[in-house]
């Protein structure tokens, strides 16, 4: 009987099937600290230790929380999250319960980390290896093969690339602080970050150089809060000299990740250090950034990485090729860099394919057996869908401006349709909830939740509603 039941019996419950359906360390670092604390009329309390913990829950694992909890206390069983902070650098927030489903994001506003400046340097746990390394042996995170010497400068990237080398000769030393470098994937963006900590280690051997991707950053910071560890996070990335930060634009919608990095940031620009972001946009496109961290962005120089034009494709591939110390006939290479455009990526994974096509079949490498491998795959390469393309083939589709979908209005037609293209950029990207919402109509990550599950309801119940995402998803995929 459902009286017999207390808090424990019921989350020891969850937790067997929970264990069953996850990763082992996402468990560990998702689960294990969450304290079942109340059990009332079919609502289940737990504690979290924080806003950005709730989030992540909310957002990746709702579903099988709502199953699992349903399973055992029944259908009208619902969660609730009391957020306490203790014993950490966010100790002055206020507990805050906040039920799901969440209709508006939490607005706590913790007080700024404190950070030990007398801590002794062989006592700082370094996030990337063990805890106790000594600054000196930190490791860059940096790939031999992006260096300045295997970066093929063209008229796409030159103001970059001029950039990048005159920061390398002089980390914190010029105007370019911060340097962000953005543009498409597959431009070289991460290359060219990567051979300023390179140039820099070879002339500058005593400097501390990091690289870290946007969301290992995320994942660190929040596992330093889980373990109480956020000074000694923040105090390892306040010993850098050069910080290589890639996809930037990751931080969208993280609030208390964009908090500690703007302390990080303001920390490593006024002791003279240098800061290489890379971004898929210019600072005044990012959306779901702070404006107080987007104006620290445009401080120094922002240079763009374009799409390479026809001579940088063939240096490019000749450049390839004589590194590999292949030989390959002149009109093959002009053919590939005729017909692969969209990016440096792609036009190296052409070489690659028609290399492997020519050893595994012991074919010699002609014009014929080019155009048959790289027709194939320009026929299949699948065009990359983007939330902003979502909402104009929705907005075409419902005839309406895309500025309209955008807009703060709730009338019944534009809610709907800034659902159906909410529904669609969750399924058919690779964006964060809040990166969503934050592009359709300024919303938070729970509004996304809730229109997908809208959207999925209507699909079940409503046959006109189907069609209309039926014919939606066909456009959207031709």
């Amino acid at each position: 009987m459902l009286m017999d039941k207390t808090q424990e019996s019921v989350w020891n419950n969850c937790l067997k099937i929970i264990k069953d359906n996850v990763p082992t360390i996402s468990y560990r670092t998702w689960f294990e600290p969450i304290i079942p604390i109340k059990l009332e009329n079919n609502v289940l309390t737990i504690q979290v230790p924080s806003p950005f913990f709730y989030e992540y829950l909310e957002e990746q694992y709702i579903d099988i929380l709502r199953k699992t909890l349903r399973k055992e206390l029944g259908s009208d069983a619902k969660l609730e999250y009391n957020v306490v902070m203790e014993n950490n650098a966010f100790s002055n927030a206020k507990p805050v319960t906040v039920k799901i489903p969440a209709n508006n994001k939490s607005d706590l506003k913790n007080k700024p980390v404190s950070v030990p400046l007398n801590l002794k340097e062989n006592s700082i746990k370094n996030p990337f290896i063990i805890p106790g390394i000594k600054k000196l042996h930190v490791d860059p995170q940096l790939n031999p093969d992006y260096s300045f010497s295997n970066f093929v400068e063209g008229e796409c990237n030159r103001l970059a690339r001029s950039a990048g080398f005159a920061v390398a000769n002089n980390p914190g030393g010029t105007a370019f602080n911060p340097l962000l470098l953005y543009g498409g994937s597959g431009l070289g963006k991460t290359h060219l970050a990567q051979a300023i900590g390179i140039e820099v280690k070879e002339k500058f051997s005593e400097k501390i150089v990091l690289y870290v991707n946007a969301n290992k950053f995320t994942t660190q910071f929040v596992e330093a809060v889980r373990t109480e560890n956020v000074n000694d996070f923040v105090h390892f990335y306040q010993m850098i000299d050069v910080l290589i930060l890639d996809d930037v634009h990751e931080f969208a919608g993280k609030e208390k990740t964009q908090e500690i990095f703007f302390q990080i940031f303001n920390h490593l620009h006024q002791s003279k250090k240098q800061l290489i972001l890379t971004s898929d946009k210019p600072p005044v496109e990012l959306q779901g950034l702070e404006q107080r961290l987007l104006s620290r962005f445009k401080w120094g120089l922002s240079a763009d990485l374009q799409i390479p034009d026809y001579e940088t494709r063939i240096a490019i591939l000749n450049k390839k090729i004589y590194n590999d110390g292949i030989e390959m006939p002149s009109d093959v290479i002009e053919y590939i860099a005729s017909h692969i455009t969209n990016n440096v990526r792609e036009l190296e994974g052409a070489l690659i394919s028609l290399l492997a096509q020519s050893t595994l079949n012991k074919k010699e490498i002609t014009l014929d057996l080019a155009k048959q491998m790289i027709d194939k795959l320009v026929k299949n390469t699948k065009r990359e869908i983007s939330i902003d393309y979502i909402q104009k083939v929705v907005c075409d589709y419902f005839s309406m401006p895309v500025d309209l979908l955008k807009s703060k209005t709730r009338k019944r037609e534009i809610v709907q349709a800034r659902q159906i293209a909410m529904f669609f950029a969750k399924n058919l990207t690779k964006s964060s909830l809040a990166t969503i919402g934050s592009q359709i109509g300024g919303k938070d990550h729970a509004t996304v939740l809730h229109a997908c599950k809208t959207v999925n309801n209507l699909i079940e119940t409503d046959k006109r509603f189907r069609v209309y995402i039926d014919e939606i998803e066909k456009k959207l995929k031709m």
